[in-house]
Order: structure tokens, then sequence, then C-alpha cells
């Protein structure tokens, strides 16, 4: 009896776990009773029927116009609001010889509805680590992989940049991820070979660089506003880097807004991205104090010392002799002026926080990127569209981004709707990440075995 009853709540536990884990190809999911935020346009379809099948939406419609199947996994839905999946263009996954560590940042990620990211500092164990989530071995977003970064330390000479360019080509790897440290020698045979051999760049600009050169040489995205306080500081030409500061923190103060029509207006007819990373800058190079940003609920996925660590390098930039609060307030001003500028100029800005980094823990971090968009006086349709058509267009997909028929079901159903309130993004029911549906249990779950402190 003991045993049989044992068995019996064995299969009880299964069959719950499968309720928060939905795995089957074959299987139709269908939301019931669901407001869908399509992103077509800033519209809510109101008591929607969605149903998935094999990774793809394959129906959508008003309750009670939807067929489905009778053994369909129904999940009630009502009240609640359905958005595409969003995106962090700015991801970091470890760049180490062991996989095992990059599936618990994959889950952060997806814990948080990001069902695409792109990773920014490379390794050749990350081709195999996209290849087993595309086969579905591995459960993660769909993963862009740069190779080893472009940087003074790894080129010296333009034949090494060329030839580095072309073996990450051949080893197949995305994108290239550039780093500081490029010269006006090295750069341009590293951006002449991309366009040869037909791979993206992208990341920072070096400070040798600059804006203009970059932009010229058609970066795929610049991240971090890499450079644009230089472009839009009068004197900045005169200076040396260390007198910048790190994205132009030191100058910031005294930028020109009257130069930013010019540097949005070559952005956009060179049709170059931005992926701002502004929870960064606002977390790291803020007049605000550590304290303000080591406490965050979320700081418990990261090991102890790795926080230690970042409350000391923000700690070394409020102790730096060029710091003061009124100029850091006058900085983080003007990134955000750059940015709203570059929303009205026409300017795809692409939803990236750049984690983990300073304060910014995988996941958590690009919720904090969207409040600071909306900060920036974007409005939350177009701070939601940073990380979904956008990003759709720049991967050139025509099937993700929005909800409709035929589209990929990567999908965040949440309890509130985020076009009223960009602070709902972060209530999230479940994920859906192409044919898997991971429930609110089981996303809790998962974070409560990441849990480091």
């Amino acid at each position: 009896m003991r045993n049989l009853l044992f068995l019996f709540f064995f299969c009880l536990a299964q069959a719950v776990f499968a309720q928060d884990l939905i795995s089957n190809r074959q299987r139709e999911i269908v939301f019931k009773s669901v407001h869908v935020i399509p992103m077509d346009q800033e519209r809510v379809l109101e008591n929607q029927t969605v149903v998935v099948k094999d990774g793809r939406i394959t129906a959508l419609g008003a309750d009670g116009k939807v067929k489905y199947g009778k053994n369909a996994q129904v999940i009630d839905a009502k009240g609640k609001y359905l958005t595409p999946g969003w995106a962090e263009i700015h991801a970091h996954v470890p760049p180490i010889d062991d996989i095992e560590p990059m599936k618990d940042v994959l889950i952060l990620y997806l814990a948080n509805g990001i069902t695409t990211i792109r990773g920014m500092l490379g390794h050749p164990k990350h081709l195999e680590l996209r290849s087993k989530i595309n086969s579905g071995e591995i459960l993660g977003p769909h993963f862009y992989a740069s190779g080893p970064s472009f940087s003074g330390q790894t080129v010296k000479t333009p034949e090494q940049g060329a030839k580095m360019v072309r073996d990450q080509k051949a080893a197949g790897y995305d994108f290239l991820k550039l780093h500081p440290g490029l010269t006006k020698e090295t750069f341009p045979a590293i951006a002449k070979t991309a366009k040869e051999v037909g791979i993206p760049f992208a990341g920072h600009v070096s400070f040798n660089v600059g804006a203009w050169m970059a932009i010229d040489a058609g970066y795929s995205s610049i991240d971090h506003l890499d450079s644009f306080m230089e472009a839009i500081t009068p004197g900045s030409d005169t200076l040396v880097e260390q007198e910048t500061g790190l994205f132009g923190a030191w100058i910031g103060y005294r930028a020109d807004p009257a130069r930013i029509p010019k540097l949005v207006n070559g952005l956009r007819e060179k049709n170059i991205r931005v992926v701002p990373t502004e929870a960064l800058a606002e977390r790291w190079l803020s007049p605000l104090p550590a304290e303000q940003f080591a406490k965050a609920p979320e700081m418990k996925y990261m090991k102890a010392e790795e926080v230690r660590n970042w409350t000391n390098t923000k700690n070394n930039y409020n102790n730096n002799p060029n710091f003061s609060p009124e100029k850091a307030q006058k900085y983080i001003d003007m990134r955000r002026k750059i940015l709203l500028a570059c929303q009205k100029g026409g300017v795809d800005i692409l939803l990236g926080s750049d984690a983990p980094q300073v304060f910014n823990v995988p996941g958590f971090s690009i919720h904090h990127e969207m409040r600071y968009l909306v900060d920036a006086g974007l409005t939350p349709y177009e701070t939601l569209r940073t990380g979904t058509v956008n990003v759709a267009k720049y991967f050139n997909k025509p099937d993700s981004g929005t909800i409709k028929t035929g589209n990929v079901s990567d999908l965040v159903l949440l309890s509130g709707n985020p076009l009223n309130d960009i602070g709902q993004t972060q209530n999230i029911e479940g994920v859906m990440i192409g044919t898997n549906w991971l429930s609110k249990a089981y996303i809790q779950k998962e974070l409560k075995k990441l849990e480091k402190q």
C-alpha cells in the first residue's frame, strides 16, 4: 500500500511539473481569453484566443471564434496580456570552455521574458551552445554569437585584423565584436574585410576611431552611445582618452545639444542601429551611491564577490577627482537627450543593457533598461518596439517581433498592461519560447535554484 501511495504521489508530482514546463511539438497550447498586444501598432486586442503549435502561432481570434483540438493544453489567461518576447542585444554568456554555467545565464534571460540574445563577448564554445539551443537540446533564447573581440590587445596590425575577420567568418560566427583600442590603421582593415566577406561588426567605438569614422564604416550597431558624447562636445578633439572618461562621462556636462541633430542624421542615413545600454550608464555613471543598487533583490543571483566588485567599481567612479553629482547628472541628462533625438529622428534603437555588468543582472537588467528608455522620453510602446519589432527588422526575421498567425511563438504573458505602465514587464505569468511553455511556477522554481546569496 505504501508503495502504491508513493507511486500515486510521484505521478501526481510529475503531472504538475508537466503543467509547469510544457514542451511538445505536436500538442497545441492555447491562451484563452487573453488580451493581445500585437505590436503591429499601439493597440490591445481584447479577449482573444491564441493557438500555438510546433513553434508557430497557428490561430488568433476572438474568444469562441477559434477552433483547437480536444487534447490541447489550455492556459486560462483571462485578464492577462500577451506580448512578443523581448531581446537583449548586448548580452554576455560566459566565454569559457564549460557549457554548464552558460545554461544558468540562459535561464535568467528566459525567466525575464527575453527570447533572443546577441552575445557580445564570444568564445568558440558559443558555437556549440548556439547549435544545441537551435536543436532543442538546451533550453535558451535564440542566440546570435560573436567571436572573440577585436581590441588593441588582440589586433596589433591591419593584416592581423583582416585575418581575424576571415577566420571568424569561416568559423561561423554571426558577427564581430569590437572593443576599445583599435586605431586609424587597424580599424579600416577590419571594416573593409568584414564588408568583403559579409559579416557585420558591432560594439564599442575606439577613441582613435571616433563616431564619424565609425558611421562612415557602417557599423551594424553602435553600443553604449560610445563616442557620441565626444562627437557633440566642443574641443573634445584636443583631449586624450583619459580626459574624456568612459563613454565620455567626464565631458558630458559640457556637451552641446545643438550638435545632436547632425549625429542623428548621420546614424539614420547610414542605417546604423543604436544599443543604448542605458541601464549600465544610469547605474554605474550616475550620481547615485552604490548602495542604491547593491541591495536590489536580483543581486541574489550573483555571487557576493561579484556584487562587491561592482560596488567597488561604482565607488571608484564616484570617488574620482573628475566626478561631481551635478556633472554626473548632466551627463545622464545628455544621454537621455541623445536617445530621444534618435527615436524622433528615425534611428532604430535596439534593446540592450549589457549584463552581467555593473549592477546589471542578466534578464532583470532589461526591465531597468526599458524603464530608463521611458525616462528618456520614449513612450512604453516605442520602448517595447526596441526589443521586438526593431530587433526582428535588424535580424531580417519578418516572422518575429509581432503577434500574428504564422509568426514564431516567442511570447510573454503578463498580469498587467505594459502600454500603460512599462513596469508591468516585470509581472511575468509565463514565457513561451518556440515549443516550450514556461509557467510562472516553473520560472520561480528555476530561479530558486540559481540563488547564490
